[in-house]
């Protein structure tokens, strides 16, 4: 079964002289999990994203498409990359999502990826 692990982190945490060594240091991380979940033959796909700054949103009213800059949200925390796994149910979703790097008040979002049959 597929899970997308979602990180959701306030950005502010990258903030500055002290933000920018805590960025290097939590991407480190995420490379050595992203080499180890590849070994293992689970990782399906996985990126940061770039500032929420950044974003570009559609919004949908009726019939019309209306492009917005900006994240659709105003939140404290963005989400700000991604893991997808395929394993044998949500525990072991779980375990991997635990072990992902983020700054304290981090979140993961575990999610079942949805199967269609073509």
């Amino acid at each position: 079964m597929q899970y997308m692990l979602m990180i959701f982190e306030p950005e502010a945490a990258y903030e500055g002289p002290q933000g920018e060594a805590t960025l290097q240091d939590i991407v480190a991380k995420h490379f050595a999990l992203g080499r180890e979940l590849s070994e293992q033959g689970v990782m399906r796909g996985g990126a940061g994203l770039q500032p929420v700054h950044t974003a570009t949103t559609i919004v949908t009213k009726g019939a019309e498409k209306l492009v917005h800059d900006g994240p659709y949200a105003e939140t404290r925390e963005q989400l700000g990359g991604y893991y997808l796994v395929d394993v044998p149910d949500l525990d072991a979703a779980l375990a991997i999502a635990k072990r992902i790097p983020v700054v304290d008040g981090g979140k993961i979002e575990v999610r079942p990826v949805m199967v269609h049959d073509a």
